[in-house]
């Protein structure tokens, strides 16, 4: 009997987490080679009656932020309602309720579904490899490739991050219309901590899917802000989120206690081209912050 895709992946040798820290080569020629068979079994994978994994929908969001957003896409005019639900909490650093906090219940669902099904998942190793993180767009090497999912992505991406971005930050228009993301997860006794650094984006949301009770200690993010040294260390709640320009200085503070688990999500021009320091925001419209970018993936992974 032929195999499937689905068998054929989780039957495959993968390589060893020393061969990703070291950027073997034969890393990379791992997940090109089976780059088609990993999506056609994450595809298999969803459609399996054991697959375990809920569908993803909007209910998802902060009804809040659903519906603003709803209301700005159907008349961008009304994107002040928007706006005002991102409050400033560092310079240039701002934080929402992203998702329902009672409802995240359903994405961790579907991301422990998805780490249990045994179909390789390449980690998040860029500064460093987190063991309880993956790739999620498209553009990275063993990504998450499950269609529900990448629906979900897409819609969070485009519907959401981007129009807010343009929104806070005016000067990353015509620098955004690429995605990149990730999930990572930090643990007491395993990946606590990363170093000061700033990200290769033009944009980072950072966005907390701790479930409500999954309590943990430490883990704060500390911004830096170069114009007045201030120096201020934040906190997640359940489903809330930061976002920030990928140039603001930052770094992930030890975890003490339990787990935190986020997306981190970016957004750059093509061939990672970010915004000059300094920039003259460009003077657009609501509608035009409220449109879908034209130009397609250009298939550049930061790492």
């Amino acid at each position: 009997m032929q195999e499937n895709a689905l068998e054929t992946a989780r039957a495959v040798a993968r390589p060893s987490r020393e061969a990703m820290l070291q950027r073997h080569p034969s890393v990379s020629t791992f997940w090109n080679q089976n780059s088609d068979m990993f999506a056609q079994a994450w595809a298999e994978w969803e459609m399996t009656a054991d697959a375990g994994a809920p569908t993803l929908e909007s209910a998802l969001y902060d009804e809040k932020l659903r519906s603003a957003v709803d209301a700005a896409w159907s008349d961008p005019t009304k994107e002040g309602a928007v706006r005002d639900l991102w409050k400033e909490v560092f310079p240039g650093v701002y934080k929402t309720q992203f998702f329902d906090p009672e409802k995240l219940q359903t994405l961790r669902a579907y991301l422990d579904a998805a780490a249990k099904a045994d179909i390789p998942l390449r980690p998040p190793y860029g500064i460093s490899l987190n063991r309880g993180g993956a790739m999620l767009d498209t553009r990275s090497e063993g990504y998450l490739a499950a269609p529900g999912f990448q629906e979900f992505y897409t819609g969070l991406m485009d519907r959401y991050m981007r129009p807010v971005s343009r929104m806070l930050f005016p000067d990353v228009i015509g620098y955004d219309t690429q995605t990149f993301g990730f999930s990572i997860q930090w643990q007491a006794d395993a990946d606590t901590s990363l170093r000061a650094h700033t990200d290769a984006s033009s944009v980072t949301l950072n966005i907390n899917l701790n479930l409500l009770g999954e309590d943990f200690s430490g883990s704060g993010v500390r911004f830096f802000d170069h114009a007045t040294r201030q120096v201020s260390e934040l906190f997640f709640e359940p489903g809330t989120a930061l976002i920030h320009h990928g140039t603001v200085p930052h770094e992930s503070m030890p975890i003490t206690q339990g787990e935190r688990s986020n997306f981190v999500l970016w957004l750059y021009g093509e061939n990672g081209q970010i915004p000059p320091r300094n920039a003259a925001p460009k003077a657009v419209s609501a509608a035009e912050r409220w449109m879908l970018p034209t130009a397609k993936s250009d298939g550049f992974a930061p790492f």
